[in-house]
């Protein structure tokens, strides 16, 4: 993706993989919108249909990166809590897919890159809502793909395993975090540049056959 003129939209886009991914797609040509959380916040699904559909953009790259994870044990979970999850890691993406997937389908090209996360198909305590999300988002996706794919569009889902961001700082001890590392065949954790690397080839023109596609990024974690 070296041509000035490319535009992608990255949600979540102000830190972590988000900011990492919309720093590689600037170096490399692309124009990128971060809509910072007052321009739209993703907890507010008819909020987010209106902004989409208000905004002319037909964006050659769609990246789906924001995401909400409070650990709770589910007998201690609000509805509240739940749905705000759900909305902010699902339907928002929803409501932005089916806004800018058929613009992308009527100029004939697109890509759609979802961030999910491994515990979208793995179970971990306190992680209900997440990896129900995440789950339905690694569906969403392969409908996507089917449903834009003659029209040129590609969509896959990629999951990151145990990155160094800050919400993974935020949700793991020291001792919980030396321990994930050493259950990697890496024996360390991700940073959120080596996930911007896949996310970018996926979202750029030199991925011309890859969609529907659910890809692992986890140094080895899930392969125990």
């Amino acid at each position: 993706m070296n041509d000035d003129t490319r535009t992608a939209i990255v949600t979540g886009g102000s830190r972590g993989i988000g900011a990492a991914i919309a720093k590689r797609l600037e170096g490399d040509g692309c124009t990128v919108r971060r809509p910072l959380r007052e321009e739209l916040d993703l907890s507010d699904v008819s909020a987010v249909r209106v902004w989409a559909e208000s905004d002319d953009t037909v964006p050659d790259a769609l990246v789906l990166n924001a995401g909400e994870n409070i650990p709770t044990p589910l007998e201690e979970m609000t509805t509240e809590h739940w749905q705000r999850t759900l909305d902010v890691n699902l339907n928002s993406c929803f409501e932005l897919i089916r806004v800018y997937g058929p613009r992308m389908a009527a100029r004939g090209r697109g890509r759609i890159v979802a961030i999910s996360s491994f515990l979208s198909f793995r179970g971990r305590v306190g992680r209900g809502p997440y990896s129900a999300s995440k789950a339905a988002l690694d569906a969403l996706i392969r409908v996507a793909a089917l449903e834009y794919g003659p029209s040129g569009v590609l969509a896959n889902a990629v999951c990151p395993g145990f990155v160094m961001t800050d919400l993974t700082l935020q949700n793991n001890d020291e001792a919980t975090l030396a321990h994930l590392a050493s259950t990697t065949a890496l024996r360390r954790l991700g940073t959120p540049e080596e996930v911007a690397e896949l996310v970018v080839f996926l979202a750029g023109d030199r991925n011309t056959y890859v969609t529907g596609q659910t890809l692992v990024i986890d140094g080895g974690y899930t392969c125990q």
